[in-house]
Order: C-alpha cells, then sequence, then structure tokens
C-alpha cells in the first residue's frame, strides 16, 4: 500500500497526542484527502459535521479502553487506529467526486488503482489510518510496521468492503489484518481480547499493571 501522506504527517511533533485533538483530526484527514487526491488524481468531498462525529464517537469509545494502552502500547495504536477507522466506515464523511476515469498511472500503482476504482472511500479512510500507524510507529519506536501484501489484494478489498458493510467493527480487524496480525474476528473492538494484549496480560507484572489502573 503506497502512503503518500505518511511522510507530512511523520514530521508533525508529538503525533499521538495531537491527533486526540478535533482541529489537528480534521486537519489531517483533509490534508490526506489532498495528497491522495493530488497523487492518484481521484477528489472527494468531506462532510465536516459527519467527520466531527466520527472523531466524537471514537474519542469516546477510545477512552472507555486506553487503560490497555499502558499493558501493550504499540498495539494499543495500531487498536486505536482501528476504532477510527471503523468510525469513519460508520460516518462517511467523504464522497468520491470526480477522478475515477482519469487516474494518474504509473508502472507501480495499478493494484492501488484497481482498490481504488472499486472502493475509493474505503481507500482514502484506510490509507489514512496505515499512514497514522506509520508515522506514530516512526516517532515513538524508530520504525515503521510492515504491511502484509494482502493490502495489495482487490479480492481482500471485496471482502473487507462486504464485512464491514454488515459490521463496521471488522474494520478493526482487517487493519490488523493488513498490517500483518492475527485478528480478532469475534469481538475485534474489545482491547482485552487482542492476541498481543492476552499475551501481556498473561504475565503478572501486566497484569498487576492493569489493576492499578
Amino acid at each position: 500500500m503506497e502512503l503518500p501522506f505518511r511522510d507530512e504527517l511523520a514530521l508533525m511533533p508529538d503525533l499521538r497526542h495531537r491527533l486526540r485533538q478535533l482541529r489537528w483530526f480534521r486537519a489531517t484527514f483533509r490534508g490526506s484527502a489532498k495528497v491522495v487526491s493530488d497523487t492518484f488524481g481521484v477528489r472527494f468531498e468531506i462532510d465536516e459535521a459527519k467527520l466531527t462525529r466520527a472523531f466524537l464517537d471514537w474519542v469516546e469509545i477510545m477512552e472507555a479502553q486506553k487503560r490497555f494502552a499502558a499493558i501493550d502500547r504499540a498495539d494499543f495504536i495500531v487498536f486505536a487506529a482501528g476504532l477510527v477507522l471503523r468510525e469513519l466506515i460508520k460516518q462517511a464523511p467523504a464522497r468520491e467526486i470526480s477522478g475515477l476515469a482519469q487516474l494518474i498511472e504509473t508502472d507501480q500503482n495499478a493494484g492501488t488503482l484497481e482498490i481504488i476504482r472499486f472502493w475509493p472511500e474505503g481507500f482514502l479512510y484506510t490509507n489514512y489510518c496505515v499512514s497514522v500507524i506509520s508515522a506514530i510507529y516512526e516517532q515513538e519506536f524508530g520504525k515503521a510496521p510492515s504491511i502484509d501484501k494482502c493490502a495489495d489484494d482487490l479480492r481482500t478489498w471485496w471482502s473487507y468492503r462486504e464485512n464491514v458493510t454488515e459490521m463496521p467493527a471488522y474494520a478493526v480487524a482487517f487493519l490488523d489484518r493488513f498490517l500483518g496480525a492475527e485478528p480478532n474476528w469475534i469481538t475485534p473492538d474489545r482491547a482485552q481480547s487482542r492476541q498481543a494484549m492476552q499475551r501481556a496480560l498473561g504475565s503478572g507484572r501486566a497484569s498487576d499493571a492493569l489493576r492499578q489502573l
């Protein structure tokens, strides 16, 4: 998956905390839409009211589970981005308005353009969330996570779109899959059910930390 907005995000100091503020969330999402438009040629209309609702709902859901960040911060960053993705898909703040017939083709982006043609809004939402994860990982851990080849597989995107249409929480599981992790398909939007959290909680030290929160 190409991430044309990642480098710009990575230049923003303290990105993880800034994105918890509405103005930065809205600004970075609009910036991502612009960069995707400039890179691939597809253009979007952004509904600011729906974008705000997606942010507010995300904050409420994340705050209820944020204690798990103390158990495995790296995994919680991915989980939190998955919750963002879920809310973006639910609220649908972006709408493709032009460009699908004249996408900017290169020798390397044929697979990406297939995905954009199939689901331009879903590509925008997912690309934004993966870019955020990648930029935060670079800032905090010095290395971006690997992206699985299934993120460029149109057949995976067929399943992705079909499943999240029926159950938006599956967005969390598909984001995990795109990053090469084993998804939790049963309760994907519960932090405690994630494999990384379960492994961490298997140690007495992590369990003690959780009880103290």
